[in-house]
């Protein structure tokens, strides 16, 4: 064991060592012999150390540099050394994380670095959250409580008796949304098309000013950071029109929602804290490896509510944070 991991490390730590020297894009070559790996399922196992040569040789010249200095596609950070040293050793513990009572080291780690976010991003302290695989989830989970929140006020529990004839749900969303954010919506049944579209600036921000007279249970959907502006919705003023309403407010701040961090820059998402659930993706600004995309929502009850896991064989009963209860 210790020789198969030692190798590793040391083929990781060329891989990284060489990213600056080579393209960024694997060859055609490189391409071409990735058709090593399309081999019949072995009927023996094979030796470890040929399994993680022939990734190293095979693999690693094929693989876009994504983490190296000079790679500019999407909005994709390498990882920092500190984040990945602690990547390996949390995949060497190999926890299953989702109850306090089974991996309490965890599940504590989790509760720390979710409160040392909020504050870092000036949201409420009380919010619920937690980590997830990535921003698609991020909006998914936040809008999950949403869904039950809003439909909780109209005396309709969706958890329990799901979405055939409950009070439909108005979404409004920016007529610029990222896609993932409709994706979110299609799996939780609010749908992709039957959105309202509120007409954006010329920046591509929501204008408050058109958002329609919103039937309630309303939700309406901001974005801070939009992908190809990176300009903010004015969510304090989307949140003054969604109060008239009683709507929730959801922003997807998978792109932008960092901005809050830096003095030059937190007057774009002046407001935001106002809103009732965000989502948003670490691995675009923190540099932390995939995946890791977060959501947060104001009132905890209803992430947990949305979320929660019971089974009889499960001790979920705790006095601490269970990490299951918040997240899908």
């Amino acid at each position: 064991m210790r020789e198969l991991l030692q190798t590793t490390a040391e083929y990781a730590i060329r891989y990284l060592e060489g990213l600056d020297a080579r393209n960024v894009a694997p060859t055609q070559e490189a391409i071409a012999n990735l058709i090593q790996f399309d081999e019949p399922l072995p009927n023996q196992p094979v030796d470890p150390e040929l399994v993680l040569q022939l990734l190293d040789e095979v693999g690693s010249p094929a693989s876009m540099a994504q983490a190296g200095s000079r790679f500019f596609g999407f909005v994709t950070g390498g990882s920092l050394p500190a984040a990945l040293a602690a990547n390996w050793l949390a995949a060497a513990w190999d926890q299953n994380c989702g109850l306090y009572r089974i991996t309490p080291a965890t599940a504590l780690l989790e509760q720390i670095a979710l409160r040392w976010l909020l504050d870092v991003l000036h949201l409420p302290a009380d919010c619920g959250g937690a980590f997830v695989t990535g921003a698609t989830v991020a909006n998914f989970t936040a809008l999950a409580a949403a869904r039950h929140a809003v439909l909780e006020r109209e005396g309709w529990n969706v958890e329990a008796d799901g979405l055939f004839g409950a009070p439909p749900i108005t979404v409004a969303v920016s007529a610029e949304a990222h896609p993932s954010l409709l994706k979110a919506l299609g799996l939780l049944g609010l749908g992709r098309s039957r959105v309202v579209k509120v007409p954006v600036d010329g920046q591509g921000r929501m204008r408050p000013d058109a958002i329609p007279t919103l039937a309630r249970p309303a939700i309406i959907c901001t974005q801070v950071g939009n992908v190809n502006t990176g300009a903010c919705d004015p969510v304090r003023e989307i949140c003054d029109r969604a109060k008239e309403v009683g709507a929730w407010v959801h922003v997807d701040g998978a792109f932008g929602l960092w901005a809050a961090v830096a003095p030059s820059l937190a007057h774009l998402t002046t407001g935001m804290e106002e809103a009732d659930s965000w989502a948003t993706d670490a691995h675009k600004w923190l540099n932390v490896p995939y995946d890791s995309g977060l959501a947060f929502v104001r009132d905890a009850s209803a992430l947990q509510a949305a979320m929660a896991i019971t089974a009889e064989y499960l001790p979920t009963v705790s006095e601490q944070r269970n990490p299951s209860d918040l997240y899908s």
